[in-house]
């Protein structure tokens, strides 16, 4: 099994890519769906941000407004380090599960771990190579503001959450850039899978 990391900043386009790997065959394993699951009411980590930031937060069926609170920690660099330090260890613990899972069920699979912040947290140790795709910083701010209505300030509070894309570069073992037609990236996709299957075949022998 080959376990590769996908990054970028947000609103870099990681969905698109995600979708593209996985119509060559790539198992996705998508971390926003792995958070919304250790957040559902009643796990652990969900009591614990209640705990945090209270109940002002959920829903009115005790899901976690999303919004809610990325409007509180967006705001306060403390904050959104208290809500990692609940959320990351049980997003952890999930991802290393499913990684077992899905190597058991087959061992020559090609996994694409769609991981926002995998460098920031320096998860990118555990995985064998790493795709960044990349956009400009200002052509984030403006898919943010268009994809979620955002004023710009709030798209920049999101984006200063983040490290810079551009450091991210140096960690990366392919750039997939995104701003140009979903044709041009569809291409590089397509050369990128190909040394994918090639790693992999060679990391299995």
């Amino acid at each position: 099994m080959l376990n590769v990391g996908l990054t970028g900043g947000i609103g870099s386009g990681k969905s698109t890519i995600d979708a593209f790997l996985r119509d060559k065959g790539a198992v996705i394993i998508d971390f926003d769906t792995l958070a919304h699951r250790v957040e559902v009411p009643g796990c652990a980590a969900w009591a614990e941000i209640v705990q945090c930031f209270g109940r002002e937060i959920l829903n009115e069926d005790d899901t976690i407004d999303r919004g809610k609170l990325g409007g509180i920690v967006f705001r306060d660099r403390n904050k959104l380090m208290q809500l990692n330090g609940i959320v990351h260890p049980a997003v952890f613990n999930e991802w290393r599960l499913t990684l077992e899972r899905i190597q058991a069920d087959n061992e020559t699979a090609i996994v694409i771990s769609d991981v926002p912040l995998l460098i920031e947290v320096e998860w990118h140790h555990y995985v064998d190579y790493i795709i960044l795709v990349y956009i400009s910083p200002e052509e984030q701010i403006q898919r943010i503001i268009k994809r979620n209505g955002f004023s710009r300030r709030e798209a920049e509070e999101r984006l200063n959450s983040q490290m810079a894309i551009d450091d991210k570069v140096p960690f990366a073992d392919f750039v997939i850039n995104n701003e140009g037609a979903l044709e041009e990236t569809k291409a590089i996709v397509d050369k990128v899978w190909e040394i994918l299957v090639q790693k992999e075949r060679s990391h299995r022998r």
